[in-house]
């Protein structure tokens, strides 16, 4: 039951509790050492979700408000029933022998481990993160720890919320029931009665896969956990999954425990080195650090410096060992086929000798060379996608980039234009990442020609596509250097600059960085300036700005509430649908700002808005009114 002004029933607390106890739990054997480490690690990822929770006052007057079933305090008890049951898996399962335990007792662990999994992730979805004002950048920490969660969930195959709940309201030295495809049951080593009291006894399965009967732990547990006879209450909650025969093969490849990110525990692409040592993959770590953390992950010593060094070493011995398992890589090519929507290949035309010529013209001494190869490279790499797969094979991107820092203007502007147009071609954007473009590109943006420059914030914008990519431009220093393109380029690159913003922008750990960097000057003068034409971008920008608490305080500060009331009353029906988003945005649990948008008069546009708008903008306004209403300001 909640109490006005307390943290609701201590879950928090103690939820952090459990977080430092298991944080304490080692010695893990050698049989599920792996589990054990990957799940402390998760649960320790969510200390901070767990202080916010825990640093939370509840203000409400309606103490039964917490008393149903999808209430705060419900998903909390469903969280702390879980992290408690994880805890007590990591200690059955750190002592776990194979050679002195029965076989039936490590198939339950496993399952428990994947009950558990499929467990977490769906507790911290059912979080109400805004009615505890969870911070933006631990909802994206939560959601990257939810991402793996499910990861593992979809590589175990299908479960529902019966069968979990059954198999972790068991302690483990009891009987768990695991339902198998032929909705049998693994009991306990002992004889047990059933139906009709006659003893009967224990059948071990072992589940064919391929045809052919299996004996790996995990494959049979897997096999195990799909059960045939699923109430319709529990089809509705069965995860959509490949059963394990087609997901997982008895002779898969096994990534080396070395090639896994310590963060993803996949594959790494890009690995990097910091401070302590160890070694992440780049866009795992820095999210990490964007979050605000200043430790190692896995060692959980203090970062002394924040420096992410490429481990060229490692990444060309992953690339090794994929070619000899004949693995592909997502950063690699398919060598002269383009992939069809249909997942079929299709053969690379083209002149691939002209091609390798010009590309060996990049490297000239000569720069009459390298200026007219970067702008033939740039000609054919706008004209089709087999060119600019032909290009990025014959190895023109990492010749492409040291010409970046070129003084020959001219050579320059090319290059970054041959960089942006191979970029449309979806495979090429991680080869420009992996050759480290991004510093040299922000370069060209600050120091540049202004064509040279226009080009390099439309570079940034494509390679932005890819999500893990908007954390690497975002800590590169690009968007201090996209904003004073904002601020004083030509038309063609403010818009470039403000399309690559706003891309960048959806990464929560991004918009402190804009707002640091001063986007809301350029922002406001977009706004105000009709000559600009530039009214819907600044109006886009802000809506994705305005979660961020220090976007709140600046645009209250800039004055600019006053400007979207206008918009409200003469905008065009696009932007008064941005303007009262912001606004609303703006006016969640800020009595000041509420205030201000009353004293200005925004009731009249907002009631116009609400009935007259577009379906989005209605509903804006509409919530809008009600804050207005149950504040008595109006």
């Amino acid at each position: 039951m909640a109490i006005a002004g307390r943290e609701i029933d201590g879950s928090g607390q103690r939820l952090l509790n459990l977080v430092y106890d298991i944080g304490r739990i080692g010695g893990f054997g050698d049989v599920y050492k792996r589990e054990c480490s990957d799940l402390c690690r998760k649960i320790a990822l969510l200390s901070h979700l767990f202080e916010e929770i825990r640093d939370f006052k509840d203000d409400t007057d309606d103490a039964h408000s917490f008393d149903s079933l999808s209430s705060p305090s419900s998903s909390l008890r469903d969280l702390l029933a879980v992290v408690r049951a994880a805890k007590r898996l990591i200690l059955v399962a750190r002592n776990y022998d194979s050679k002195t335990s029965p076989d039936l007792a490590g198939k339950r662990i496993s399952f428990q481990f994947q009950c558990i999994t499929w467990k977490l992730d769906r507790a911290l979805g059912n979080i109400p993160y805004d009615h505890f004002d969870i911070s933006d950048e631990v909802q994206e920490q939560v959601e990257l720890v939810r991402a793996q969660l499910r990861r593992a969930a979809e590589r175990n195959g299908s479960l529902n919320s019966k069968i979990v709940s059954r198999a972790l309201s068991d302690p483990l030295d009891k009987e768990t029931r695991i339902p198998d495809s032929g909705n049998r049951v693994i009991r306990s080593l002992h004889v047990e009665n059933i139906g009709n009291n006659e003893p009967q006894e224990l059948v071990d399965i072992a589940p064919k896969v391929n045809g052919k009967m299996g004996h790996n732990r995990k494959q049979m547990i897997h096999e195990l956990e799909r059960s045939k006879s699923l109430s319709d209450s529990d089809k509705e909650d069965v995860i959509a999954t490949k059963s394990s025969a087609e997901t997982k093969k008895p002779d898969s490849v096994v990534i080396p425990d070395d090639f896994r990110c310590p963060i993803s525990l996949e594959l790494m692409r890009d690995p990097v080195i910091v401070a302590t040592g160890q070694t992440y993959e780049r866009s795992y770590i820095q999210r990490w650090i964007d979050c605000g953390n200043l430790t190692c992950p896995k060692t959980q010593q203090k970062l002394h410096n924040l420096t992410l060094t490429p481990n060229y070493v490692l990444r060309s011995l992953i690339a090794q060992w994929c070619v000899k398992n004949n693995i592909e890589m997502s950063m690699g090519l398919v060598t002269g086929r383009i992939r069809k929507n249909d997942g079929s290949f299709q053969d690379v035309g083209g002149d691939k000798e002209a091609i390798n010529a010009l590309v060996r013209k990049l490297s000239s001494q000569s720069i009459v060379d390298q200026r007219s190869a970067a702008t033939e490279i740039r000609s054919l790499s706008k004209r089709s996608t087999e060119n600019r797969i032909l290009i990025a094979e014959a190895g023109a991107i990492p010749l492409l980039v040291n010409l970046l820092t070129t003084d020959d203007v001219r050579t320059q502007e090319n290059a970054v234009t041959s960089i942006l147009n191979l970029s449309i071609y979806e495979n090429n954007k991680q080869l420009i990442m992996l050759a480290g473009a991004v510093p040299s590109i922000v370069q060209v943006l600050r120091t540049g020609s202004m064509e040279a420059r226009e080009n390099a914030a439309a570079t940034l914008f494509s390679l932005s596509l890819v999500d893990e990519n908007k954390i690497i431009i975002g800590a590169s220093g690009a968007i201090a250097a996209l904003i004073e393109l904002l601020l004083n380029g030509s038309t063609r690159g403010k818009k470039d600059a403000a399309t690559a913003l706003f891309n960048l922008c959806i990464h929560q750990g991004n918009k402190g960085r804009a707002v640091r960097g001063g986007i809301v000057v350029p922002l406001k003068r977009m706004l105000t300036d009709s000559s600009s034409c530039m009214v819907s971008e600044a109006l886009t920008i802000l809506s994705v700005l305005v979660s961020n608490q220090d976007c709140k305080v600046a645009v209250a500060k800039a004055s600019i509430i006053p400007v979207l009331i206008d918009l409200l009353r003469k905008g065009m029906p696009r932007n008064k649908e941005n303007a009262a988003a912001i606004l609303l945005s703006l006016c969640k649990k800020n009595a000041e700002n509420l205030g201000c948008i009353a004293r200005l008069g925004a009731y009249i546009p907002l009631s116009e808005l609400a009935k007259s708008g577009t379906d989005r903008a209605k509903r804006k306004a509409t919530s809008l009114l009600d804050h207005l209403r149950k504040s008595q300001l109006l």
